[in-house]
């Protein structure tokens, strides 16, 4: 069975914009539900999607977070070429940890980091992402269980260097925090692994902006933008985006 990749998307919904970013193996579908509420409320969103991101996992580990980050560039580069001259951006997991980045680095009228890690795992961890990914990726094509593992020990014998690069992106946006200037919400989900409840933390305390504020959601894990709270996570979104000074 052929998996139908997942898509950027954007919805207009009026004369502010906001750049959704998804996680690492992750997809537009982490913040598609996000964004038709938003739409909703008078934003227009654009959600781009990673290179390699929703395909098979031999062209994902062929990408890059230089490649990723591109990506999220043309996003931001793609509202403004829609006319739109004020920008919020918000992401989940590694979407998070762009989101920093594009704070530090282009014009911003807020910031959203939800659940993105401000320190690095280790390189196993990582690999078991790509690892679990490439599992569940071989199991919607219908494979079974023989095959998937004899697939998975392929794999295994590739390299992936990019990994190496990925944590090494999330340490250099870490340790520039203090570059953040503009307002920023942070969210975390109280369910999530202590790495990333310690990295909300460390986030809201190293900006360098008055204008912050963390949210903890006692009932979510990881992907916020999904769990049961979502709607909740939605509206203070919400709220943040609406208190900004468009």
């Amino acid at each position: 069975m052929k998996v139908v990749a997942p898509k950027p998307f954007t919805y207009g919904g009026g004369e502010k914009a906001v750049l959704l970013l998804h996680g690492f193996t992750g997809s537009t579908a982490d913040v598609k539900l996000l964004g038709k509420y938003l739409q909703q409320r008078g934003y227009t969103c654009h959600a781009p999607l990673y290179k390699g991101h929703g395909m098979e996992p031999n062209k994902l580990i062929q990408t890059d977070p230089d490649d990723w980050w591109q990506d999220v560039v043309g996003g931001y580069q793609f509202l403004k070429a829609e006319g739109f001259e004020e920008i919020a951006v918000a992401g989940i997991s590694l979407g998070g940890v762009f989101t920093l980045k594009v704070g530090m680095d282009l014009p911003v009228k807020g910031i959203v980091s939800m659940c993105a890690p401000n320190k690095a795992k280790n390189s196993d961890d990582l690999y078991m992402r790509v690892r679990n990914y490439a599992r569940l990726y071989k199991k919607f094509e219908g494979k079974d269980d023989e095959q998937i593992s004899s697939e998975l020990k392929e794999l295994e014998q590739l390299p992936m260097p990019f990994l190496e690069n990925l944590r090494q992106l999330i340490v250099d946006v870490g340790r520039k925090l203090d570059f953040i200037t503009s307002p920023i919400l942070v969210l975390q989900g109280c369910l999530d692994d202590p790495l990333y409840k310690e990295s909300a933390q460390l986030i809201y305390h190293h900006v360098n902006t008055e204008e912050k504020r963390i949210k903890w959601y006692e009932q979510s894990g990881h992907i916020i933008t999904l769990g049961k709270e979502r709607e909740t996570v939605y509206e203070d979104i919400v709220n943040f985006l609406d208190s900004l000074n468009w």
